[in-house]
């Protein structure tokens, strides 16, 4: 079973949010109360999400802290590093419009 959720996370945050919460729907609704803040999880912060759900259960304290923010971390560096990608694209774009 190990196994199965590194395959997950190799293919992606988002692909092993699916598959957890159909494999372990009551994992999740002990995590979140409602829809809206996993579903915006998923969007917005994939590995915070999951890591959460992770943590969650036992209640997060102590070193479970730790783990939450690296997930943000990791969340945010994917953010900036699509944008810092893309910076070439972008700064193209927006002299082809405004020409000095």
């Amino acid at each position: 079973m190990c196994c199965f959720f590194t395959a997950l996370f190799l293919l992606g945050p988002r692909a092993a949010i699916v598959i957890w919460w159909l494999l372990q729907p009551v994992r999740w609704n002990a995590a979140f109360d409602t829809f809206i803040v996993p579903f915006l999880g998923f969007i917005f912060l994939p590995w915070t999400t999951l890591i959460f759900v992770a943590v969650e259960p036992g209640g997060v304290e102590g070193f479970d802290i730790f783990w939450l923010g690296l997930g943000v971390v990791i969340d945010v560096v994917q953010w900036l590093g699509g944008a810092w990608g893309n910076r070439g694209q972008i700064q193209s774009s927006y002299y082809e419009r405004f020409p000095r």
